[in-house]
């Protein structure tokens, strides 16, 4: 059998100019000519380390470890980085770049001369925007995930990042002190890592072990553990075997691997920005799939996994209880274990030795940790292309509710009155914030889980309806509805809610609807304006006119699918 030329020697296998401009300025990095003969494959690293990405800060060590993998399996790494997204620090959002992040790593994984690339992932944009990007382009591909922080010490107490939200309402309160909660933010960002709880990074990292994209215990090895390098070390080694077999992206990613994933996630209670960014992946690779698909597959499956938000231990606990592979052994029964994982054994086989060690931390079908899981998926006359909520972090008691509509026009309307004391509201009441869709902020941030007027707060109510077209952080709570389609700066539905208007949610129908006649839906819509966008040069303006709603993903329509991985034309 002929051996296939390695991609990369389209660049550095040339001969006269050309294979001298391709490789001499490589060489004064002390790089020896027999690395480009083509006996080695080379390996990209796509790092997304930046000291402004906290739970990404330790990856120039961690690519180390990777990088010796690659070494001792035969191939020849070369690092390069891309736009990093901290989820905690970019203004407006961290969403509003994931997909200017994925074009950058789709162009620089294409334009350069790698044959296979490990995305080193961690922080909530990281994942789905470096797996977007990679999906467009097509190659060997394996994920790097960072790992969960160790769980903070608070006073005695264990504290991750899903406390932010009880410490914000104690502060309110004035429960706490401002240098109470300056020792608290310490105490809980102890060490290296993303989020501790099942937050949208602990999901990512769990969606693409499911997906297959990832190594076993890749999600759930915390940062500061050593057998975190191990994996990488592992990864580095794998990456250069799945060159030579030929292991693409679209070898893996097929429709079962999708539903794979949504299935683990509900038994997870992972984050509902999961929706968006697996169906981003998705259109990028290829496959058809929908809301419905989310609430299909999901509704098959408890809550298992006893990890806040949703339970109330960790995700480093999880790990000790024996990881993904024991919460996917659980439901091994209804997933599609012939799926193909990166390290060429199927999913069924990754996980056919798992072992659950601690029962407090994994349930099983018959005893679940909880009944409801996953995401439900409303429909209904305020929200016709859908909305979505996630049972298993909600109020049982307010799944079913009516209650008269509290409006915040926007983000700045909702902070100069949720506290005033002549704010018309109770804990029947439904809050509901408009403009802070996709288009919206822009951005789609992650405020819908609002924090609950104080004047319902001193009641000692922790819980009350919430409805907005923005996203919540994966470490929130909440009975709160979100990703509202089409959203409301456009003309949704939702723009139409007006003060006092009774708003009917039902989630175990899978309703949500406005409470009004067609025909006074239709006066209002006649008489909507909306509200100017912000329109700015560059790449706010491109993601204004290109991006999609919620229900597609929030990508740009103009992403759709794969440009694969050959260029046609020369530098020089």
């Amino acid at each position: 059998m002929t051996k296939k030329k390695l991609r990369s020697q389209e660049w550095y296998g040339r001969t006269g100019k050309d294979g001298f401009i391709y490789r001499s300025w490589m060489k004064n990095q002390g790089l020896p000519h027999h690395l480009f003969e083509g006996e080695k494959p080379v390996i990209g690293i796509c790092n997304t380390w930046s000291e402004f990405t906290p739970c990404n800060a330790h990856f120039r060590e961690l690519a180390e470890s990777l990088k010796q993998g690659i070494w001792e399996a035969g191939g020849f790494p070369l690092e390069f980085p891309v736009m990093s997204l901290g989820e905690c620090s970019i203004k407006p959002t961290a969403m509003l770049f994931r997909n200017l992040a994925s074009m950058d790593v789709e162009e620089s994984i294409r334009a350069n001369p790698m044959d296979g690339v490990v995305l080193m992932c961690g922080c909530d944009k990281t994942t789905p925007s470096l797996v977007m990007g990679a999906a467009s382009v097509d190659l060997p591909t394996l994920v790097l995930s960072g790992g969960p922080m160790l769980v903070g010490r608070f006073k005695g107490k264990k504290i991750g990042t899903s406390d932010i939200w009880r410490l914000a309402e104690d502060f309110k309160l004035g429960k706490i002190s401002q240098e109470e909660m300056i020792e608290a933010e310490a105490a809980m960002s102890r060490s290296r890592g993303h989020c501790a709880p099942m937050g949208t990074a602990s999901t990512m990292a769990a969606m693409v072990e499911s997906l297959g994209l990832a190594l076993p215990d890749n999600a759930t090895i915390p940062a500061a553990d050593s057998r975190r390098k191990v994996m990488a070390h592992m990864a580095g080694i794998r990456i250069v075997e799945m060159v030579k077999e030929d292991l693409k992206m679209s070898k893996i990613l097929t429709r079962k691997a999708f539903e794979n994933s949504i299935m683990v996630n509900a038994a997870l209670g992972g984050s509902t920005n999961f929706i968006l960014h697996l169906t981003a992946i998705a259109k990028r690779i290829g496959v058809a799939i929908d809301l419905t698909d989310f609430d299909h597959f999901s509704s098959k499956i408890p809550l298992l996994a006893n990890v806040q938000p949703s339970g109330e231990y960790w995700v480093e606990d999880l790990f000790y209880a024996g990881g993904l592979p024991a919460v996917m052994k659980e439901i091994e029964n209804i997933l599609h274990t012939e799926e193909l994982t990166v390290n060429g054994k199927t999913l069924g086989a990754n996980i056919q030795n798992a072992e659950c060690y601690d029962r407090e931390l994994i349930g099983t079908l018959e005893r679940p940790v909880k009944p409801d899981s996953g995401i439900a998926v409303l429909k209904g006359n305020l929200c016709p292309h859908g909305a979505v909520i996630k049972p298993s972090a909600a109020s049982p008691h307010l799944l079913t509710h009516t209650g008269k509509a509290i409006v915040f026009e926007t983000i700045d309307d909702y902070k100069a009155r949720v506290d005033d004391p002549d704010l018309d509201v109770d804990e029947n009441s439904v809050l509901v914030l408009k403009n802070v869709g996709p288009k919206g902020y822009p951005g789609m941030p992650e405020v819908g889980n609002m924090t609950l007027p104080r004047k319902i707060l001193e009641k000692g109510i922790k819980d009350m309806v919430r409805i907005s077209d923005g996203r919540m952080s994966g470490t929130g709570f909440g009975t709160v509805v979100l990703h509202v389609s089409p959203e409301s700066a456009i003309g949704g539905p939702l723009a139409l809610v007006q003060e006092g208007d009774l708003i009917e949610l039902n989630v175990p129908e899978r309703k949500l609807n406005l409470l009004l006649s067609d025909e006074e839906m239709e006066q209002r819509k006649a008489a909507f304006r909306p509200l100017e966008l912000p329109y700015e040069r560059g790449y706010v303006n491109l993601f204004l006119d290109k991006v999609n709603q919620a229900h597609e993903g929030v990508d740009f329509d103009f992403l759709k699918g794969s440009s694969g991985s050959e260029v046609k034309r020369d530098s020089h």
